[in-house]
């Protein structure tokens, strides 16, 4: 066993009390609406677009706050860092062109199969090691390719539907740029807001609400095992959780100070998988940009109240998962596309920078290509030909480029 040991003393009520403060609480409120608002859209999107139900899509949501929740307070509490859990993103992604042709089972059963290879790679101290091995490149020419068609429907959306798409996407670059409001209020959430006050004025706004798409009752799913599921998302599940997410929550993290316990984090995400997976919740990872906004900014020490805050208030947004599903989903079709979009478009340039700006450039190039392209063969995503096409092209013509992995 080497996972790292909690820190010692454990933390205690009156130790939280002292460290809490006004910037803490802050962070984690913003860190928090950060990951409340696009990404859940992405879920929403990646959802309706495979064919799942109102019911299924709350129980997703439930699981990706709730269920993140505990963990993040746990080890946060544990640790006395900010270490925030959510769900992959780039996971979500992938699970949506697989949706077309695996049942919804299926696709559980290859969330609870990538928590237990996760879970053997948290236990087995390789996990350094095997993230090392993997050219980042060729991981996020895949990432780019599946991240694009949320590019494009944000475009779409400025076409179709402008009168809810521009002012969201005006708001959104105005606090890009003017930095002083964009400190205070986020671009994401200034887009939400215009773009719900746009619904409002368009008057195509109009949930059925009851008392019943109120409280969580999450959905639990019998698995189903298939190995075409298996070949096509267990690998690139991982690898989006461990190399992508999970190296980018560790690198935000170290920038400030803060040396995340890889192996104990790569434990909780295969065991909060296989766990939320029964609820429909894709794999779960260490977040990095809520990380980042809660390490932004006050004493390195006192970092983990804010992901305290950030656990507390993704328990609440569980719990009223139904409630927060069903009013995004009587917005029109172009306000979450948008909301996607506008979530997505960092990610999607640090992709493309990171695919394109240095080593194993062909590789990732093919890759994406492979992966845009969406094609199934043997009745097996893109995504997975995609990685597999790309490191053949690699090591066939950019051999050289495997001896630089490991040396940064």
């Amino acid at each position: 066993m080497s996972l790292e040991s909690p820190i010692r003393p454990p933390t205690r009520w009156h130790t939280v009390l002292r460290d809490a403060g006004t910037v803490y609480s802050v962070n984690g409120l913003i860190g928090f609406i950060f990951a409340a608002t696009g990404p859940v859209a992405v879920i929403l999107a990646v959802g309706t677009r495979g064919g799942l139900s109102e019911s299924d899509l709350a129980s997703w949501v439930f699981g990706s706050f709730f269920l993140n929740g505990l963990v993040t307070l746990l080890f946060c509490w544990l640790y006395r860092q900010p270490l925030a859990f959510f769900w992959t993103i780039p996971g979500t992604v992938l699970v949506g062109p697989a949706l077309g042709h695996l049942s919804f089972p299926q696709v559980i059963g290859a969330f609870v199969a990538t928590g237990v290879l996760m879970l053997l790679l948290g236990l087995s101290g390789w996990v350094r090691r095997a993230m090392a091995m993997v050219p980042m490149p060729i991981v996020m020419g895949m990432v780019a390719g599946v991240f694009l068609r949320f590019g494009l429907d944000l475009v779409r959306a400025l076409h179709e539907d402008a009168a809810i798409a521009v002012p969201m996407v005006l708001a959104f670059l105005l606090l890009n740029a003017w930095h002083a409001a964009g400190r205070r209020m986020p671009p994401l959430l200034g887009a939400l807001l215009v773009g719900a006050i746009a619904v409002a004025l368009s008057g195509r706004f109009a949930p059925e609400m009851s008392a019943a798409a109120v409280l969580a009752r999450p959905n639990l799913y019998l698995p189903q095992w298939s190995l075409q599921a298996m070949i096509e998302l267990v690998l690139p599940l991982a690898i989006t959780v461990l190399v992508v997410q999970n190296g980018q929550g560790v690198a935000v993290l170290k920038a400030v100070g803060h040396e995340a316990p890889i192996n104990a984090v790569t434990l909780a995400c295969g065991i909060a998988s296989m766990v939320t997976a029964f609820v429909g919740t894709v794999s779960t990872c260490l977040t990095g940009p809520t990380n980042a906004i809660i390490a932004a900014s006050g004493e390195r020490e006192r970092h983990y109240t804010g992901g305290l805050v950030v656990g507390a208030l993704a328990l609440a947004f569980g719990l009223l998962s139904p409630l927060f599903t069903r009013l995004m989903l009587a917005t029109p079709p172009a306000f979450i596309a948008t909301l996607a979009g506008l979530a997505m478009l960092r990610v999607l340039q640090t992709a493309f920078v990171t695919s394109f700006g240095g080593r194993f450039t062909l590789g990732a190039l093919v890759t994406f290509l492979v992966t845009v392209a969406d094609i199934t063969i043997l009745n097996i995503g893109a995504a997975f030909w995609g990685l597999v096409a790309g490191c053949l092209v690699s090591w066939l013509l950019e051999r050289p480029d495997f001896g630089t992995l490991g040396k940064g």
